[in-house]
């Protein structure tokens, strides 16, 4: 009796088992990387333009070079300066109410000046800078 042969396998099915086990990209997944690097490079060409983009915010410095557009102080410096104007100490409504920041960024931004040293606590809800 003759042995029956099995199904044969396409030269096709082969390779495109191969692809897809060793991650090869296809003809149609480089075509789609192509179109969105072709609409991300419009994107930015665009906005460099318009002066919309998240880069620089185009101001000179000193040394010629644009900055980023960040204020020098930060956060913690704007609350730290407005305790340091009060010798006798200062509540935590007067900070908030020159500072304009919410409740529980505030209270964040004392905590942390506290354990970093540089505020001491006079009594509840009274800090003075140390």
């Amino acid at each position: 009796m003759a042995k029956k042969r099995g199904k044969s396998i396409s030269f096709d099915a082969m390779i495109k088992f191969f692809m897809q086990y060793y991650n090869i990209p296809t003809r149609q997944d480089i075509d789609k990387l192509m179109a969105k690097m072709d609409r991300l490079e419009i994107l930015i060409k665009s906005s460099a333009i318009s002066g919309k983009g998240r880069g620089t915010s185009g101001i000179k410095t000193a040394r010629g070079k644009a900055s980023t557009g960040r204020s020098a102080m930060t956060s913690f410096d704007m609350a730290l300066e407005v305790i340091k104007r009060f010798r006798n100490g200062v509540g935590f409504a007067e900070i908030q109410s020159r500072t304009g920041f919410g409740d529980k960024k505030l209270r964040n931004i004392i905590f942390r000046l506290h354990k970093m040293g540089k505020i001491v606590r006079k009594s509840r809800g009274v800090y003075i800078a140390s």
